[in-house]
């Protein structure tokens, strides 16, 4: 006998899940293979126009502010904060002590960095220009 074990319980869960994956690998190429190989490739200017849809879109520059990304990112950062808050306070008087202190050194670190990001104006809105 080889050392594989065919006889192990979850051999056959395991080529299952082999040969799914091989499968949806295989559809997956096949479709794209069979939609770029008959796809009409004729694109002219009139199929590509808007159809009773209103004027003609133009192109206008993306003009984003960072800002709007800033702001994202540290709501969500203390917004997190609150999520890790709520299993604190249900457990509170089980954690005791320990679970009080860790709570301040959580909420002290979350602090030093919102001082950090006050300081370096990233909560300070810019005109957009």
């Amino acid at each position: 006998m080889s050392h594989m074990d065919v006889a192990h319980p979850y051999f056959g869960i395991f080529a299952i899940f082999i040969f799914t994956f091989v499968a949806f690998l295989a559809t997956t190429f096949l479709s794209r293979f069979v939609g770029k190989s008959l796809a009409n490739k004729n694109t002219q200017k009139l199929k590509l126009a808007p159809y009773e849809c209103g004027l003609a879109p133009t192109k206008q520059p993306n003009r984003i502010s960072s800002q709007f990304y800033l702001m994202a990112l540290l709501f969500i950062l203390f917004d997190v904060e609150v999520i890790f808050m709520f299993p604190w306070a249900v457990d509170f008087k089980i954690l005791g002590m320990f679970g009080f202190i860790e709570m301040i050194l959580f909420v002290f670190l979350l602090f030093l960095g919102f001082i950090y990001a006050w300081r370096k104006g990233a909560l300070q809105w810019q005109s957009m220009k």
